[in-house]
């Protein structure tokens, strides 16, 4: 006989589906006393580097209740950002997951949809959507919601397929039928990912040096000069870096989005490297209006650029 719980937590499930979300699952809110300590000596070692947003709101990273108070629930959404399409091979590389418009906006939308209609349906109840926008240990709520597994370059892996996808987090009061922790981890043996990455960033046991990684030299660091000791290995990556998923196994799973909104803007697949450089920042801000390079900016963009291609 199916109770409330399971219930609400199969219409949340379903919902979730029909907004365009690929996987859900559901885990009881609880504080994470282990990555607590990961993370504490993470910074220590200060690899963080300049992101100094990583020290602040501890607390809240680690306990949901801080977040939502009396939190029973932690939901765990996951979004197809895989493309359909592919880049020129030979010009400046970015990241697929910025081929297309900010995924911030286009999954926020979905989690206050997907959290009004819980609301519709379960009574009033107290919750917050987030995704990349509060200190939420995203992967490991992920792999305790049973979506699959954190794999050896920090990326949560799902068997079916592969690692391209964002991750969204919904914290609520409402007790709910909670999935079974993702128990396997089937990196096993495999080292690809740390054998491929350009600037050794890849750590054994699962840690990534964040402060040697491409994407936070392209994306994070703000400072108008990248470390010269980076020469020659950025691998062309003008914007972010897919590398130890491009070489991940499990990807060969990976199938096309099917969200509109991630449609790959023309110009950042067909741009040379000239083109690149002749660009104006008016062209810029009008082409990539709705893009996650607006994160890097103009500016941070021509930079990259020129250190990349040996010009700066």
């Amino acid at each position: 006989m199916v109770n409330k719980l399971q219930e609400n937590s199969a219409f949340i499930k379903n919902t979730s589906a029909r907004l365009g979300f690929d996987y859900c699952g559901i885990a009881r809110s609880q504080k994470l006393d282990a990555d607590a300590n990961r993370l504490e000596q993470w910074l220590q070692k200060g690899m963080h580097g300049s992101m100094e947003y990583m020290e602040k709101y501890f607390e809240l990273r680690i306990d949901p209740s801080r977040l939502v108070p009396g939190a029973r629930s932690v939901i765990t959404l996951l979004k197809n950002y895989f493309p359909s399409q592919k880049q020129d091979p030979g010009n400046p590389k970015i990241s697929a997951y910025a081929y297309g418009d900010d995924y911030h906006e286009v999954i926020r939308e979905q989690l206050n949809e997907l959290m009004l209609s819980i609301k519709e349906y379960a009574g009033e109840i107290q919750g917050r959507g987030f995704v990349d926008s509060a200190p939420v240990l995203e992967r490991t709520w992920a792999q305790r919601s049973g979506l699959g597994w954190i794999g050896k370059n920090g990326n949560l892996i799902t068997k079916e397929s592969g690692s391209f996808y964002f991750i969204a987090t919904l914290i609520t009061d409402l007790e709910l039928d909670y999935d079974d922790p993702f128990a396997k981890d089937y990196c096993g043996t495999c080292t690809r990912c740390i054998d491929a990455c350009p600037t050794d960033a890849i750590l054994p046991d699962k840690v990534v040096d964040g402060s040697r990684c491409i994407s936070y030299f392209t994306i994070e660091l703000k400072e108008m000069l990248i470390p010269g000791e980076m020469k020659g290995k950025m691998d062309n990556w003008m914007f972010g870096c897919d590398t130890c998923q491009d070489v991940c196994p499990w990807n060969r799973f990976s199938h096309p989005n099917q969200e509109k909104r991630f449609t790959p803007v023309p110009e950042l697949l067909n741009y040379s490297t000239r083109e690149w450089e002749i660009m104006t920042e008016e062209s810029f801000r009008k082409i990539f209006k709705n893009s996650p390079l607006r994160r890097a900016k103009f500016s941070g963009i021509q930079r990259n650029l020129k250190f990349i291609s040996g010009t700066d």
